[in-house]
């Protein structure tokens, strides 16, 4: 009997790139918010969402230094539990409830972007860099503080598909009003059968379900964005046509459910 929670199955269940939940994540995000077009931010909605008709085009762009660990303390096992993150969240409604959309995402780990595809979250594998801070302070660390400037790269098949810079100003004491919103997402898994490619056998609006949230040391300030057009990607379509806040913060979270959404 072969035994797993995603593929490959194997004898003793090890060998599956992804094991069952709870997932517990914790990392360091380097955000910036941002207004791009209604009409671009609307074009990136599935059905079942609708425009914010308060937003304007707003969006959020988040870089994200994720340690990652489910049972036991697989962080002891940095190659595999550690990953770096980007991805876009724009506003948007599904019925009456304000919710984030997650268009665009990028990873640069397998199991991440397994987890990822479960969640509904349409994530690709990139390159994804940002400023780190230490507590031994000297000349190649900012410090967590006014005036700290940190800065973040994306990248996707070698091509430079976003960066942003963030200068703190002051710090938050309560930080939950950067990440007020639900995360809505599509999972959607197509089917290979001949005369079946467009009947897909997964197609399903989903609200992400994030517990135990905690989010710590957060610091906003003057934030900048910048999206660069690329072969085989669509972000530069979102390219921002203001900014507004930046920040960077600590945050915590575990995963072990979603909430399928009616149509």
């Amino acid at each position: 009997m072969l035994h797993g929670y995603t593929l490959p199955l194997s004898p003793r269940g090890e060998a599956n790139l992804v094991g069952a939940p709870p997932w517990h994540y914790a990392g360091d995000v380097i955000g910036v918010e941002f207004w791009t077009t209604s009409e671009a931010a609307a074009a990136t909605l599935p059905p079942g969402l609708s425009p914010d008709p308060s937003a304007s085009g707003h969006a959020t762009a988040m870089f994200i230094d994720w340690q990652f660990s489910a049972a036991g303390q697989d962080y002891l096992d940095p190659v595999r539990s550690q990953y770096r993150e980007f991805m876009v969240l724009i506003d948007a409604m599904w019925q009456e409830t304000p919710v984030a959309w997650c268009p665009y995402i990028y990873v640069d780990n397998d199991a991440a972007l397994a987890r990822g595809w479960i969640q509904g979250f349409p994530k690709k594998l990139g390159a994804v860099h940002q400023t780190r801070a230490f507590s031994a302070q000297g000349p190649a660390t900012p410090q967590v503080g006014p005036g700290g400037r940190f800065a973040a790269t994306a990248s996707a098949a070698g091509q430079r598909i976003a960066e942003a810079l963030v200068t703190l100003d002051q710090s938050v004491p309560d930080a939950t009003a950067l990440l007020s919103r639900p995360t809505v997402n599509l999972r959607h898994f197509p089917q290979l059968s001949a005369g079946r490619h467009d009947k897909p056998a997964v197609h399903e609006l989903v609200m992400a379900v994030f517990d135990d949230i905690r989010i710590d040391t957060a610091w906003i300030g003057a934030g900048e964005l910048s999206f660069f057009p690329a072969r085989g990607e669509e972000l530069a379509a979102l390219a921002p046509v203001r900014t507004g806040m930046g920040f960077r913060a600590s945050l915590s979270y575990t995963v072990n459910d979603l909430h399928v959404l009616d149509s």
